[in-house]
């Protein structure tokens, strides 16, 4: 483990001056879950149920533990969707959200489960969205559709932010109360219920560094009740504006730092890589563009003068795509939602809730290359294999043919970036629905009171992607081939490819440029029943259980365009996917009284819970969990829990038809003065330099897939101290500290594409060589990474926390909230049992896991008034330069380090019931400070790591809410 640093040591030392009485005699202590709305709640209720438990108890703190996010909490974010609440929770790992400008850069990852554009997820521990289970009311919700695959993990911008109550985070596993997925933890999102009245709250807020991103929005509700009947209406409308990558300097190229040197080799002059049949020489060149003959270094492959209208290819030529994409994606949503609750009898009651979410959203991409010959490596064959541009093409201007046919193939490579033809747009448009209809009520077992409930669910959330700016390559390949085939092809222009930019008419991409759509669904069909209550007395108590059963259904398609089922698609390849499977489940849970009142503390509970699923799609699986919460005094309480989970594959990861997707690759044997033996046994020839970054990786899924395992450790306990309630200094203290352990085996995962490409050079390891190929000029022209079972994660660290409130004052009330997390393991051992780069304090892969982060709540009342000052800290993290090793931004070795930040929140909010039922005014700014993230070298967009840090700059709002 490595030593603390110095932010690190003094958040120890400060938590231990607080703690260290209860410290000294706990090896682990938990997090503190004090939530005022919900120890209200607990006042004016006999049995609560709290996430991470299906039996109804009066104590909130149960044997796990569990963060209750508030609606004030809430509120005092600024934040407008629920994926940013719990993506700023120090627990939380890289969950896709808007400011991931994915679909055109991220191609198809090896899931199945397409890249969620427009869409936000939640991961817990590090451990992936695909391993936290989300429920709205104790009840799963439907996954996620992309239109670019089938999704794995729920979509929460279908969930809208105004019809939440509060937030349940449980963290730890939770496989045998939930099933599978919740191997991480769980997400409860509870919605409002008990509302008298009507509302209406406007809000709008900007990135102040930008002239975009503007986000505005509006949000309609009306409750009321009977005495017999209960009812929530709601509607809500946001909107959020695009950012241009081109407004952010590290934004404007690939790699920042670097200048082109990272830039693409497919460029809007084109790069021609080929054999002159006549002579045998090798030519790597680029149009002149009316330049006469640039003094650039001259390749090995290409003379040092030429006569013609082409000069050697070098680093100046380079494109860089950059500023083409977008640093916040556009999105808007409108969605309504209503619930509606009726007593039949005193005991017995039932409700119907419903919601209709829509959203429409957009990326964006540098036009789109085109890449063509036996080295393009597009597994393409009208691109790589049955291309032959005849000499008397129109626009050959070499006077022979050029071709990747026969034994002799003498076209290796074109780089063309048709930027006539514009940035690749992708559009979606994703309409999700969601109804569940239940029943409930009570009974008495004697004299104990026994609850029950039935439910049903019905959803989908079905998605449409249309995509601006690709092209199809067999009308390229048409275009480019013999000119009496192209005019006997209704429609078919000739293409000049190799006259620079502009040279592309608007004929010419009417023949190649398509509109190219896509469409996926999921959808999920449950029903449970479930019982709970007192079964009989115990010497320290009665004995409580919760059984139940439950059935799930679910059901996923993946259909992309047909001339990507034709194999025509220039763009990144993909095969539909479709799917589905069933899952039969029963579940026990008991709560075993062991002592009461006795000189050993006040009462010692043992939790028993064991859960049975029968899948259709690989058979049977077990999960049980055992936990102790032991209250020693009324203000001391320990807690641990063991528990096994599970996950089972998913539609995508198991139907998955092979896809593709572009990984940007260093390869370590290009550019080397003298090739190495290890690159010479790899097959690359001397002066072999790597044409594009960007390399193409096979994936698919897998239908002989088991389902992960995992085991989850918890050790813990809450103190809060007698002598900090009403005291002239406090009026409440709670202090906690959680340890957690996860361990993960047959981890559903793809190899790393790097890892394999450095172990095969390094080691000659014979899986990794056995997954790619390389041509006859070195160039790497086949990799497959195909999912399945592989390898363990291991994770462990730390959870600390601080909740102080002191006595009000004249000049009002202050209070405090400090959450901490520090991560002490983060270990990923592949199939071959060596140890993946990704740990703590390294960012690889657009996710960081940064050992420490923190977050400090200062909040003031005053009548009136309300401050809220909050301060997020991310410790610092380092990465491997990878493409700009050399150059000064990493002359530290080959490592570049992330400074560690701190973001400041400050809000104000003024409220008066003297405007009907109330008027509430808030003003907030996001980044205070204004801060940019750290630079970011191996993040495939924008120069910074968007699941881990704030947009550069500060983000202002407003919003105003009228109760009536």
């Amino acid at each position: 483990m490595k030593s603390l640093s110095r932010h690190q040591l003094a958040i120890a030392v400060q938590l231990s001056l607080l703690c260290a009485a209860p410290l000294g005699m706990l090896p682990a202590l938990a997090q503190a879950q004090d939530a005022p709305a919900a120890s209200q709640e607990a006042k004016t209720l006999d049995t609560v149920q709290v996430t991470g438990s299906r039996i109804k108890k009066a104590e909130l703190e149960t044997a796990v533990p569990v963060q209750v996010l508030t609606r004030e909490d809430i509120d005092r974010s600024g934040y407008s969707s629920v994926s940013d609440i719990v993506q700023n929770l120090t627990a939380s790992g890289a969950g896709l959200n808007t400011k991931f400008n994915s679909s055109g850069n991220f191609g198809f990852p090896p899931d199945g489960g397409g890249v969620g554009a427009g869409a936000a997820t939640v991961d817990l521990r590090h451990l992936g969205a695909k391993r936290v289970l989300v429920l709205v009311d104790g009840i799963r919700w439907v996954n996620e559709s992309s239109a670019s695959g089938v999704g794995a993990s729920v979509d929460l911008n279908t969930i809208p932010l105004s019809i939440i109550d509060r937030i349940e985070v449980l963290e730890d596993g939770a496989s045998s109360i939930y099933g599978s997925d919740a191997i991480a933890g769980v997400v409860n999102i509870i919605t409002k219920r008990n509302v008298d009245g009507a509302s209406v709250e406007l809000n709008y807020g900007q990135y102040s560094k930008f002239g975009g991103g503007d986000t505005y929005g509006a949000d309609v509700s009306w409750g009321g009740s009977t005495d017999r009947a209960q009812w929530f209406l709601a509607g809500s409308y946001y909107k959020q504006k695009e950012i241009s990558s081109a407004d952010y300097w590290a934004a404007r190229v690939p790699v920042p730092g670097t200048g082109l040197a990272n830039g693409s080799s497919a460029t809007p002059q084109g790069r021609f890589v080929f054999m002159d049949p006549n002579t045998g020489q090798v030519h790597s060149i680029t149009p002149n563009n009316g330049v006469s003959d640039p003094a650039y270094t001259a390749q090995p492959d290409c003379p040092t003068a030429r006569t013609d209208d082409f000069h050697c290819f070098g680093t100046p030529d380079r494109y860089n795509f950059a500023p083409n994409n977008l640093l916040l994606t556009p999105s808007e949503r409108k969605s309504v939602f209503g619930q509606v609750r009726f007593e039949f009898t005193p005991t017995f009651s039932g409700y119907v809730k419903a919601l209709y979410n829509e959203r429409e959203s957009a990326n964006q991409a540098g036009p789109e290359p085109i890449f063509l010959g036996t080295d393009a490596g597009v597994y393409n064959k009208w691109a790589e294999q049955l291309l032959v541009i005849p000499a008397n093409q129109a626009y050959n201007p070499f006077g022979f043919d050029l071709t990747t046919m026969g034994a002799n193939p003498n076209l290796f490579l074109i780089g063309r970036r048709p930027t006539e033809g514009g940035p690749r747009r992708y559009e979606q448009k994703v309409k999700t629905w969601y109804v569940n209809a239940g029943l409930e009520g009570t009974f008495n077992v004697g004299d104990r009171p026994w609850s029950w409930d039935v439910n049903f669910v019905r959803s989908e959330s079905k998605a449409d992607q249309t995509n601006y700016g690709s092209y199809n390559l067999r009308k390229i390949n048409l275009a480019l081939g013999d000119p009496a085939v192209c005019a006997a092809t209704p429609g078919c222009v000739p293409l000049n490819i190799f006259g620079g930019e502009g040279s592309i008419t608007r004929e010419m991409l009417n023949w190649i440029q398509p509109v190219v759509r896509d469409e996926s669904e999921n959808k999920l069909t449950l029903a449970s029943a479930n019982l709970t209550g007192d079964l009989f007395e115990m010497w320290a108590g009665p004995l409580a259980f919760a059984a139940g059963y439950e059935y799930r259904k679910y059901e996923g398609s993946y259909t992309p365009d047909p001339i990507t089922v034709a194999g025509e698609y220039n763009g990144v390849p993909s095969g539909p996917t479709a799917g589905k499977y069933d899952v039969n489940e029963a579940y026990l849970e008991l709560s075993v009284p062991l002592m009461k009142d006795t000189a050993f503390g006040k009462s010692l509970d043992l939790s028993l819970a064991g859960r049975y699923s029968k899948y259709s799609t690989f058979g049977s699986k077990n999960t049980g969990k055992i936990g102790l919460r032991w209250q020693v005094a009324d203000e001391l309480l320990l807690r641990a829990s063991w528990a096994q989970g599970f996950r089972a594959p998913t539609i995508g990861e198991l139907y998955g038809t092979l896809s593709r997707f572009d990984a940007t690759l260093a390869d370590p044997c290009s550019g080397l003065a003298t090739v190495t033996p290890e690159c010479v046994a790899d097959g690359v020839p001397q002066g072999y330099e790597q044409t594009n970054s960007q390399i193409s990786v096979v994936t698919s899924g897998n239908r002989e897939l088991k389902p992960e395992s995992s085991r989850s450790l918890m050790l813990g306990a809450v103190w809060s101290p007698s002598f900090a309630d009403n005291a002239s200094w406090s009026d409440k203290l709670d202090l906690g500290v959680t340890f957690y352990k996860h361990e993960i085996t047959d981890a559903i995962q793809a190899p790393d594409a790097q890892a394999i490409l450095d172990r095969c050079v390094a080691n000659r390891d014979p899986a990794s060589c056995a997954a790619y190929d390389r041509s006859s000029t070195g160039q790497i022209v086949r990799f497959d990474d195909i999912l399945d079972n592989l390898g363990t994660i291991n994770t462990d660290g730390w959870d600390f926390t601080a909740a102080w409130v002191l006595p009000e004052r004249d000049w009002g009330r202050l209070s405090f909230d400090w959450k901490n997390t520090w991560v002490t393991r983060y270990e990923l051992v592949n199939e071959a049992g060596l140890t993946e780069p990704r740990q703590p304090g390294i960012e690889v892969n657009n996710s960081a896991i940064p050992e420490w982060t923190s977050t400090l709540v200062s909040n003031w009342n005053l009548g009136p008034w309300n401050v809220a000052w909050t301060m997020r800290y991310i410790e610092g993290l380092d990465e491997t330069c990878g493409g700009a090793a050399g150059f000064p931004i990493c002359d530290e070795g080959n490592v570049n380090h992330l400074g560690g930040i701190t973001y400041h929140d400050l809000q104000v909010s003024w409220e008066t019931p003297a405007v009907a039922k109330g008027l509430k005014l808030t003003a907030g700014v996001n980044n205070l400070a204004g801060k940019d993230p750290p630079t970011c070298l191996s993040c495939s967009l924008n120069g910074y790591d968007a699941s881990t840090y704030d947009l550069p700059g500060r983000f202002w709002y407003a919003r105003m809410k009228f109760d009536f």
